[in-house]
């Protein structure tokens, strides 16, 4: 007798959307959103196809970084709401058949944290739940390590008369994982929320929790010291602990931000023995236009975005896939046009995100083609990293001109911007003044614009979202690509064994060229002929049933192999 197969873990066949509570939807008039406000968006949610929701921090904090610096875990931010009005919202949701996971920041907490301010005073039992470390004898820091937003990952507490680590800014200290009290306290943490309903975490820069060494860093003035930190062994020894303890008895699911992360290291933290976390976002498939990082901009190629998309398809068995974030610049600013072929290439975008293997997530906005904001002045900005960044460009000497293109380009708060749901003052966002400035565009670009448009791209998600839902082959099927070159990407979803679902082919132009497509391609794969089956062309954001050996500007196809669609299913779209 054979053990049973498993079940299929249900975050594989989830579409997730992340909400970043402050920018979504405000209730109260007061500019910043809260739970009621998500709570009333719940429809719009589901009408989506979405059924998971990823929530960015709601827990109580002075906001030095939005919310990623925590006071208190296991309390609700006052502008957000309470604990009655998350657990209302979990019900909600539920009856939608809506998961919810929360977001979790254990690698550092606020300056203001109980735990810090008894740990400065040198209090027990919180003395060593963070890292202190005494000056040099010239009063210098213990290192020369940098932070992730610039000048030393080092400060100096006048009470405690030593340094405390940060790695990100001054008022978010480092836990100390050396102390075995913090990962119980983590635990206490995670099972407040576990037992309050939620489905699991995304675990934030989880791969950096435990320091090996404190020795000087090598490399340049940027991450100096990362090579003690990064994805370190005790760090996989922390997160197999909370998983043996805590997500594996409660069933709860985990992705985690994985910084500067590489094939080999996520293979090790979704390895299902010993057990980490279930996926993992990485960064490269972002960053082929990128010189280290999103600040420094170069061209673009297809081909590159092919091969790391390849290299991650093939390398892990699953894994998360998304193009926006909190963090990330809008995707269709990013690597589309969001300007004459604004929707064509949001479009684009949504087809190959959707059309790929692994666990899907969408980010607020994303679904209606939100652009990068269209401020004009740093006194417009509210992210630290922005500052921090344009603060050392202005060290190396940049203009203020070019200081501020590469900001605007790459800043956070790109993605920030309050969610632009109709074209009224406030963008049905707030009746009051919003925390962040709404881009202007959303007297055009909104959600109620869009929803009844049946050529948007609100209702190109809802379709793509439909189809993937009602196809094995692209559900769960494997991965081959098949061509790629600057501006070009053709790739291949195979059929699961068993299944009578067929193979599709995705067709991808990332230019506002007309592309001709290689011949000696055509001729050994699909024809034109195959191309001009009619029903067979599942997916068009151009309305073309046919190729005719062309892809038209940011034109994205996709093709099912084999014998016609029946009538009434999914066909071909316009935009």
């Amino acid at each position: 007798m054979t053990d049973a197969c498993p079940p299929r873990p249900w975050w594989k066949d989830a579409i997730f959307y992340q909400i970043y509570p402050r920018s979504f939807q405000d209730s109260n008039g007061d500019g910043i959103g809260d739970i009621p406000g998500i709570i009333s968006r719940l429809d719009e949610i589901a009408a989506l196809g979405v059924t998971a929701l990823w929530l960015s921090p709601l827990y109580c904090s002075p906001d030095a970084d939005n919310g990623y610096d925590i006071a208190d875990y296991c309390d609700i931010d006052p502008r957000y709401g309470n604990l009655a009005d998350f657990d209302h919202l979990v019900a909600e949701a539920a009856k939608r058949e809506i998961k919810i996971i929360m977001d979790l920041i254990i690698n550092h907490t606020s300056s203001e944290h109980r735990w810090f301010q008894a740990s400065r005073r040198g209090e027990e039992p919180y003395r060593d739940y963070y890292i202190w470390r005494e000056a040099k004898e010239n009063g210098d820091p213990p290192n020369n390590w940098t932070s992730f937003f610039m000048g030393s990952t080092w400060e100096w507490d006048d009470q405690r008369q030593a340094y405390y680590l940060h790695l990100f800014d001054a008022q978010q200290p480092d836990l100390n994982y050396d102390n075995p009290a913090v990962i119980e306290e983590v635990k206490q943490v995670l099972r407040f929320w576990l037992d309050r309903g939620v489905a699991g975490f995304r675990c934030d820069v989880i791969n950096l929790l435990h320091k090996t060494s404190f020795d000087d860093g090598r490399g340049g003035p940027i991450l100096r010291g990362i090579e003690h930190y990064q994805t370190q062994l005790g760090t996989h020894r922390i997160l197999q602990e909370l998983r043996r303890e805590v997500w594996e008895p409660y069933g709860a699911f985990t992705v985690g931000e994985s910084f500067g992360v590489n094939l080999p290291e996520a293979q090790a933290l979704t390895n299902p023995d010993p057990g980490e976390l279930d996926v993992v976002f990485y960064f490269d498939h972002l960053e082929v236009d990128r010189i280290i990082n999103r600040y420094g901009p170069k061209p673009f190629s297809a081909a590159k975005l092919m091969e790391r998309l390849t290299t991650w398809q093939h390398g892990l068995d699953w894994n998360a896939l998304y193009l926006e974030n909190h963090d990330q610049p809008r995707i269709v600013s990013h690597y589309g046009d969001d300007k004459k072929y604004w929707a064509r290439s949001a479009n684009l975008l949504a087809t190959m995100l959707l059309t790929l293997r692994g666990t899907p997530f969408l980010y607020q906005g994303q679904e209606i083609g939100m652009t990068n904001f269209d401020y004009t002045s740093f006194d417009q900005l509210d992210d630290v990293e922005s500052f921090n960044v344009a603060a050392l460009m202005k060290r190396f000497g940049l203009p203020r001109g070019l200081r501020w293109r590469l900001i605007r380009q790459a800043s956070r708060d790109n993605a920030r911007t309050p969610v632009q749901w109709d074209s009224w003052p406030g963008a049905g966002f707030t009746t009051g003044k919003p925390w962040l400035a709404i881009n202007a565009n959303a007297t055009w670009l909104n959600y109620a614009a869009q929803d009844s448009d049946p050529h948007s791209v609100l209702n190109f998600y809802r379709r793509l979202i439909r189809l993937r839902r009602s196809c094995p082959t692209l559900l769960e099927g494997g991965f081959e690509p098949l061509y790629a070159d600057r501006a070009l990407m053709i790739y291949r979803r195979t059929p699961v064994d068993g299944s009578a679902d067929p193979a599709y082919t995705i067709w991808l132009n990332f230019s506002g060229r007309t592309v001709k497509l290689p011949k000696a391609w055509l001729e050994a794969s699909l024809t034109d002929a195959r191309a001009d089956a009619g029903p067979s062309c599942v997916v068009s954001n151009s309305g073309r049933h046919s190729l005719k050996g062309v892809l038209l500007p940011w034109e994205a196809v996709i093709i099912r192999e084999g014998p016609p669609l029946a009538e009434g299913t999914e066909g071909t779209d316009e935009s």
